[in-house]
């Protein structure tokens, strides 16, 4: 099978573990937040930032759709384009520091850097952040660790070796 398609294949298989995750909800004052970015985390380890960065972005939005858009359409774009952004700094930093800094530096992003952002927005403000970076940060930290736990259980049972797939060309 060809390298491309067994990437995209995976990536597929990442973007139905996140649609399954966006049922899991971590009780948040949107409802949006849910265990939809474990798989994207986890996909960028694998597969490299820009593949967990569209499991990440398109995960967010079916998060968003079956919670109603509550935030509206264009801000939840905002934040799904905030979530690849973060995947992909994720992965990279993964690469660069260490997965334990790298992911506590992602939970950080994803989980008081997004909220501080649209904090910023008119409308939003002080009390959306205040509203939102306890259950935010709380839903990054377990997607961010579940995603360390399943890479390095992949990693000691030696599956990341054997499929060429999770090769060193993490482009696509």
């Amino acid at each position: 099978m060809n390298f491309h398609l067994k990437k995209l294949t995976f990536m597929a298989m990442f973007l139905a573990l996140s649609v399954v995750g966006a049922y899991i909800k971590v009780p948040s004052p949107t409802g949006t937040i849910a265990f939809d970015s474990m798989p994207a985390y986890l996909g960028g380890l694998l597969l490299g930032g820009t593949s967990g960065a569209v499991i990440g972005f398109v995960g967010h939005m079916i998060t968003s759709a079956y919670a109603g858009f509550p935030l509206t359409l264009p801000v939840h774009l905002l934040i799904a384009m905030e979530m690849a952004f973060i995947v992909i700094l994720y992965s990279w930093m993964v690469k660069k520091i260490g997965i334990i800094a790298g992911g506590v530096i992602g939970s950080l992003l994803n989980g008081v850097a997004s909220p501080a952002i649209l904090a910023l927005m008119p409308g939003y403000g002080m009390g959306f952040f205040t509203a939102m970076v306890f259950p935010l940060l709380v839903g990054s930290i377990a997607n961010v660790v579940l995603s360390i736990i399943l890479y390095k259980g992949l990693e000691k049972s030696k599956v990341i070796q054997q499929m060429d797939v999770f090769s060193d060309d993490k482009t696509l």
